[in-house]
């Protein structure tokens, strides 16, 4: 599907539909939480939305599901047809629409697979297509101005007008609309009635796993899992985890630590067994900000400011290769 407002289109942006709220049914207009979510096509959502003079919109659909189910073989498809689009000359740029629950996850793998010189924008929803009042359109079309301004590039995400970074991107809020933030960094720039107004440089990627991604049929995803640190905690979960069964072994934990990398003793303990069994095993702050500082005598290393979740992926990418 294409849609342009002008006759003499010259760029395309193309917009990748991958489901989540802002493709959600519910049954009333008045309903912004009982909704399902990944109902409407992404066609359907570029209805009434005008491109940037100069340029066309054209739509295609990735994968249709609630965020929340988001799978590695979505990321890799999603990787790989983003790698596609970005190929094309006339292409300026891609918006993916995405469910808000794991869009930190997806935008930081693909910060971290595509380095792309052009803009890949996700964007997203806090309510529904048919709620009275949807943020989706509003956010598409900040999305769209933002793949189609001059210079853009690197992995971002847009939400209630502000630009993220796909590295810094956290999901802050349960329901609020500008449901997004970026932590001590701050936000890219902000987008005000379609224009763009940059705060700090577009986000640089590093792409090292790219060509393994895009050329494999199918990637055996190592397996990486996070533990939590709190208190009262033992080393169970660990133990157990080791016990792989069914499941496959475990190559890799990630330790959601409390403050600045901290542990409980016993969490320690078996991660330390774990590392010494070939597990590769990283501390990551629960904290929202901030960063961990390492310190002398650290025996497990840290993550930096990545939060846990993030963590994973990178981690996950790193036993990959």
């Amino acid at each position: 599907m294409v849609n342009s407002s002008s006759p003499e289109v010259r760029r395309r942006v193309v917009v990748l539909g991958t489901g989540g709220t802002i493709a959600g049914r519910a049954a009333s207009s008045g309903d912004n939480i009982g909704y399902t979510a990944g109902q409407v096509g992404v066609a359907d959502l570029l209805g009434g939305i005008e491109a940037p003079e100069g340029v066309a919109l054209e739509a295609e659909q990735v994968a249709q599901v609630d965020s929340k189910d988001m799978s590695f073989d979505i990321w890799q498809q999603l990787a790989r047809r983003c790698a596609h689009w970005l190929a094309q000359a006339d292409v300026a740029g891609v918006v993916i629409t995405h469910g808000t629950d794991t869009l930190e996850e997806t935008a930081f793998f693909l910060h971290s697979v595509l380095a792309p010189s052009k803009p890949v924008v996700l964007t997203c929803a806090m309510r529904p297509a048919t709620a009275l009042a949807p943020d989706g359109p509003q956010n598409v079309r900040d999305a769209v101005s933002v793949a189609a301004t001059e210079g853009a590039r690197g992995v971002t995400v847009v939400c209630a007008g502000a630009i993220h970074s796909g590295v810094d991107i956290q999901k802050v809020h349960t329901y609020r609309l500008d449901a997004f933030a970026s932590g001590d960094a701050g936000p890219v720039g902000y987008v005000e009635e379609g224009e763009v107004r940059r705060v700090r440089e577009w986000p640089e990627g590093s792409a090292s796993q790219a060509s393994k991604l895009f050329e494999a049929t199918s990637v055996q995803w190592p397996r990486v899992e996070i533990v939590v640190s709190h208190a009262g905690v033992s080393g169970a979960v660990i133990e157990a985890l080791l016990q792989h069964g069914a499941a496959g072994p475990v190559r890799g934990l990630v330790l959601a630590a409390t403050g600045n990398g901290t542990l409980h003793h016993a969490l320690e303990a078996s991660a330390l067994k774990a590392q010494d069994a070939g597990v590769a095993v990283v501390r990551a702050t629960r904290c929202a900000n901030g960063r961990i500082l390492p310190k002398a005598g650290d025996q497990l290393r840290d993550a930096g400011a990545l939060t846990p979740v993030k963590a994973r992926i990178a981690l996950m990418l790193e036993l990959l290769g």
